[in-house]
């Protein structure tokens, strides 16, 4: 199995974060430009490797593994979202306390980020989304619903995902998604698998991450945090990317520049939302060109 070789090797730390110890990665030197890496759901930092290799050596990068995901602490108990807002606080306090820091984050990383930009925008001075254009608004109506669905899950309790091998894995990303090619399908699927206690492989994710949010989205809330927002702001779209189809226009980018006021907006055509896997140096080419049009 044809496996993507690092160009540069993190170094792994851990760190406690509001009671939970928490797996960060580092790449390059400090003292350099710093970009503070956040993941989507059910994946982790170390996935964000192959466009790391394709972005400049002299950047520092700092990559944070979610609770509950990669290598950081299991809760075992379901997951609310605000809490990751915290981490990251916690995260920036004790490693850029004094400085706005650039955010750079994937899917659900772009928008606890593109939340916590407008929650706290004197820390952020340079903000970067990839496919971060939030959730589809959710009629009260389907409240009850969810509310059953969520005690349903309670009751039946977590469903890990099993595979019996990472070449399967890899087989399985590379079937839901032909633009992945097989060298990055089978670094991810090694990033994405552990080993259980009787040798079995698993998902490097809590299961409890599976259970649907009791608390209905509402994208009020998010835009209002959005119009707050200070920072330079790159979101970068993708034309086949099957999640910004369900927002039926809410996450166009005429709408998101009403709610962004520095906002750029790229849409990478035939890519998908798992952008960065599928074609890092394209989406390294526009971080780099719109971070160099930001510094002369």
């Amino acid at each position: 199995m044809k496996v993507h070789v690092p160009a540069v090797l993190p170094v792994e730390r851990f760190v406690a974060l509001r009671g939970h110890q928490h797996r960060t990665l580092h790449w390059g030197a400090k003292g350099q430009p710093t970009v503070f890496l956040l993941h989507g759901f059910q994946d982790c930092v170390d996935t964000f490797q192959m466009l790391i290799d394709a972005l400049p050596r002299t950047w520092h990068f700092i990559g944070l593994d979610w609770r509950g995901f990669g290598g950081s602490d299991w809760q075992n108990s379901p997951y609310w979202f605000p809490d990751y807002l915290a981490d990251l606080d916690t995260l920036l306090d004790l490693m850029a306390p004094d400085s706005a820091v650039t955010l750079l984050g994937h899917s659900m990383g772009g928008n606890v980020a593109n939340l916590y930009a407008g929650i706290r925008p004197e820390r952020v001075a340079r903000l970067i989304s990839l496919e971060g254009f939030g959730l589809p608004r959710t009629p009260a109506e389907q409240a009850p619903a969810r509310y059953a669905q969520w005690l349903d899950q309670l009751r039946a309790g977590p469903q890990p995902s099993r595979y019996d091998s990472i070449e399967t894995l890899a087989t399985h990303l590379r079937g839901r998604n032909a633009r992945l090619p097989e060298e990055n399908a089978a670094f991810i699927a090694q990033a994405w698998m552990q080993r259980t206690a009787d040798g079995l492989p698993r998902m490097h994710f809590d299961p409890f991450h599976r259970y649907v949010n009791p608390v209905l989205h509402r994208r009020e809330e998010a835009e209002a945090c959005w119009h707050r927002v200070e920072a330079d702001t790159l979101l970068v779209l993708a034309t086949e990317s099957e999640y910004r189809r369900r927002l039926d226009h809410e996450g166009d980018v005429e709408r998101m520049h009403r709610c962004f006021k520095r906002l750029s907006v790229e849409d990478l055509q035939g890519l998908g939302h798992m952008m960065h896997h599928e074609d890092p140096v394209r989406v390294a080419e526009v971080i780099f060109r719109w971070w160099s049009s930001r510094s002369g």
